[in-house]
């Protein structure tokens, strides 16, 4: 049984338009524990994911109607942050940044193993629940995170994340003050090489300061040559 979730059993929404593929994966993943739906196109991919309330969405880039990239696009549009691993033949460094710059959670390329794909989603499961060792409510001035309810307020405003913006933020807040390198951010939150690309980390921190740093003061620094930081103005960072 997945360990990953208090929820029993874990629901994963698998999309592929080669049935084998979706048959296999939802095999192996059933005798994993977890509770598994399958769909085979862009569109019954987001009717699944309305209908079965997925954990994680397993999601083709190749499918007969639009993309999965398009289909991350719409979820989060609709502002629903539901994480997903794109499952693909398309290795080019490009699509993989692209996969990931839309909201995806990782990228599995095929031909794949099963027994990497099944590692991946349990990793995938654990970032997006914040399993650790912080309590469920944190703070830092006046930016507070709920892990139960995952929400997310700057100065008592709302602030709606994507989870991939979740992440990255939930890992600068639980170690606020301290300088993360590029490496580490990248390491903890996608879990990816990208064999030094950063581009996905500064595109993604570009996104937290619209959202955090929009009504006041700037929480989220960097450091040159170095990463970043979530810090009070004023205040020195801990390296």
């Amino acid at each position: 049984m997945p360990t990953e979730t208090s929820r029993a059993p874990v629901r994963v929404l698998v999309v592929d338009d080669e049935p084998s593929i979706c048959e296999l994966v939802a095999t192996a993943l059933r005798f994993e524990g977890f509770e598994v739906s399958t769909a085979g196109t862009g569109n019954e991919a987001l009717e699944g994911v309305e209908s079965a309330r997925p954990d994680l969405v397993i999601l083709d880039v190749m499918l007969p109607d639009f993309d999965g990239f398009e289909v991350a696009r719409r979820l989060a549009d609709k502002g629903n942050t539901v994480p997903v691993l794109f499952l693909t033949a398309r290795d080019a460094t490009e699509d993989k940044v692209l996969g990931l710059n839309v909201g995806g959670d990782d990228y599995v390329t095929k031909p794949f193993s099963l027994a990497e794909l099944v590692a991946r989603v349990h990793a995938v499961l654990r970032r997006s629940d914040g399993v650790g060792r912080t309590p469920s409510r944190i703070s830092y001035g006046d930016l507070e995170m709920d892990d139960d309810t995952r929400e997310v307020f700057r100065a008592g405003r709302l602030v709606e994340l994507t989870a991939t913006e979740y992440r990255l933020l939930h890992y600068l807040l639980v170690n606020a003050r301290k300088v993360l390198t590029r490496a580490q951010l990248l390491d903890h939150v996608w879990d990816y090489d990208f064999g030094g690309d950063s581009g996905v980390l500064e595109t993604y921190i570009s996104y937290l300061r619209k959202k955090i740093d929009v009504d006041g003061e700037p929480l989220i620094h960097t450091v040159r040559g170095v990463g970043y930081t979530l810090r009070v103005a004023g205040r020195a960072p801990v390296r």
